[in-house]
């Protein structure tokens, strides 16, 4: 069995691995705990500025994606421009 495969197969160890390798941060609540942001984003948009963030959401389930792309097409599009099938 690949790393890959091993990664894909259980979603804690595959953003653990990215987290260690320095790809992404953990798993937040962007209402409850507010955008991560560095010191210079942070003044950048405090200045009136237009820091571009990019976020990946999470879903709980298949149910939950299916309704959010319904009324959020950046959530769609986003993919479709990367080749990528939602």
């Amino acid at each position: 069995m690949g790393v890959y495969y091993l990664l894909m197969e259980n979603f804690e160890t595959w953003l653990e691995h990215g987290i260690k390798m320095g790809w992404c941060g953990p798993a937040i609540c962007d209402t409850h705990d507010g955008t991560p942001m560095s010191e210079t984003e942070m003044e950048e948009f405090e200045d009136g500025g237009d820091p571009c963030l990019h976020i990946i959401r999470l879903y709980e389930d298949t149910d939950q994606k299916k309704s959010i792309e319904e009324i959020h097409s950046p959530s769609v599009w986003r993919a479709t421009n990367r080749g990528i099938d939602v």
